[in-house]
């Protein structure tokens, strides 16, 4: 294990970080707020220490193995949550570095899960910090270490392969365009989500900070209230199209810009018709409860849906009061997830899709066992292996959900907490059920053990476990 060619890509990240906390730094200085010298500060130290790592490690190749991917990928997140919790603890939110971590682990991975409260008053640099750690982490880090590594070839398909899900290798020929296409069409969702919330009367602020935690299904506001701030439902259709949109294969969205030819994709159908459903579910136990607009019903119901099965988080309302119908249809979402190439987190739509061509193969075959029946996706035969992996991704799926599950409790969470922040946590999606972490509360009360382990579970989703686990493994370290 070439531990040398690690740190050198590592450097670099330390580098764009110190660069990004400037963007708060000025934020801050034109609000007369003192925490522009926190950021400033912070910003010289990791840029400093991540030009050092450069120099000291330069001429060495970066990471080319898978082996060495993996710990990159690890390492990158964990190294990047470190340094962005920094300015955080030593701002003058006077919280301690489990909450600063916290924060900024849920940020980077889009969870959306806070400690924080008071949002509305809270300074614009540390609103900004929030929102560009779930914008960055929206397109993903490691997505960001290739275009910065321009030598990694096969490994840095690899290492965007893990971050993204996107199971098509090498699409462009060549790492280096894909990546070009992926953050200009980012770019460009940006900033027209951005105009757009503009139009619907928000802030210049409100809409900087809210495109880059829609359009990454982040999910973090500049208000306790989260959309409920914003009157009117124009706001809430405009962040429904574009979660919606990026919880779509951002390779999908680049073929259809480009006009190649291409069809739906069944994970599309997935998405599009479990949120129709579920729409239409919490509308009509809604109605029963809310003494509103049927029209402004169906909009918080579809709005509430697309929030939770993107995993951005967002809330319009605590749509918890609408009975236990509704907080069953609510928990069940955040099992699923977006597409696999997209900046969603969760189960994804494309595991699901296999999960369920398997079992009707099964079914099948017990009607007529002489019968030979295969699997398929998109009107492909689906290999040995790509089964396998769904297969073991889905038992380690559940096993995480459970076992983290268990130490919460044992932490001294309720069943109900526990269950609801471990998937949270694992599926990024940021708020829970219950009346501790739903929609209205916060995870500031849950006990710094319990904060430690949730962020852990954060990373381990944004890097879809697998990932992870393999640290765990002796074979793993054996040359």
């Amino acid at each position: 294990m070439n531990f040398r060619a690690i740190a050198l890509p590592i450097g670099r990240l330390l580098i764009l970080i110190s660069l990004l906390m400037i963007l708060p730094a000025v934020a801050d200085a034109f609000a007369e707020n003192p925490d522009w010298q926190v950021f400033l500060v912070s910003a010289v130290v990791l840029g400093t220490t991540g030009i050092l790592m450069n120099m000291a490690f330069q001429g060495v190749s970066p990471p080319g193995n898978f082996r060495e991917a993996i710990l990159f990928v690890n390492a990158a997140w964990f190294a990047f949550s470190f340094a962005g919790a920094v300015p955080l603890y030593f701002s003058g939110l006077g919280i301690d570095f489990t909450d600063a971590f916290f924060e900024t682990a849920s940020g980077l991975t889009t969870t959306g899960s806070t400690v924080l409260t008071g949002l509305d008053t809270l300074p614009p640099g540390i609103l900004l910090w929030r929102a560009l750690l779930q914008w960055i982490g929206g397109i993903g880090v490691i997505a960001l270490g290739i275009w910065l590594l321009p030598g990694l070839r096969v490994g840095g398909s690899q290492l965007f392969a893990l971050e993204s899900s996107e199971k098509t290798n090498k699409p462009y020929g060549h790492i280096g365009p894909f990546v070009f296409r992926l953050l200009v069409l980012y770019g460009g969702l940006s900033l027209s989500c951005m105009m757009l919330y503009q139009l619907c009367g928000m802030t210049f602020f409100e809409a900087v900070v809210h495109a880059m935690t829609t359009v990454s299904t982040g999910g973090f506001s500049t208000s306790d209230q989260s959309f409920g701030q914003f009157p009117g439902v124009s706001v809430y259709w405009v962040a429904t199209f574009f979660m919606l949109t990026s919880s779509v294969p951002f390779l999908y969205l680049i073929r259809g810009i480009e006009r190649k030819s291409f069809k739906l994709d069944v994970q599309i159908a997935f998405l599009f018709i479990i949120v129709g459903a579920a729409s239409l579910g919490v509308f009509y136990f809604e109605r029963y409860i809310v003494h509103d607009t049927p029209f402004h019903m169906f909009t918080l119901a579809v709005f509430n849906v697309v929030s939770v099965i993107t995993t951005t988080g967002y809330a319009a309302n605590d749509y918890l009061q609408f009975g236990p119908a509704v907080i069953a249809i609510f928990f069940m979402l955040t099992f699923f997830g977006g597409c696999s190439g997209s900046t969603s987190g969760g189960f994804k739509m494309f595991r699901i899709a296999i999960l369920i061509g398997y079992i009707q193969c099964l079914f099948r075959r017990m009607v007529r066992p002489h019968r030979i029946v295969e699997p398929r996706y998109q009107g492909h035969a689906v290999s040995n292996s790509v089964l396998e992996g769904v297969l073991v991704f889905a038992v380690l799926y559940a096993g995480t959900f459970a076992g983290f599950s268990v130490v919460y409790m044992m932490l001294g969470l309720d069943l109900e907490t526990a269950l609801s922040a471990s998937i949270t946590a694992l599926a990024n999606v940021g708020p829970g059920v219950g009346d501790t972490i739903g929609p209205s509360g916060t995870f500031q009360s849950l006990p710094d053990v319990a904060k430690w382990f949730l962020a852990i579970e954060m990373i381990l989703g944004r890097l879809e476990i697998l990932a992870g686990i393999l640290l765990l493994t002796p074979d793993f370290w054996l040359e």
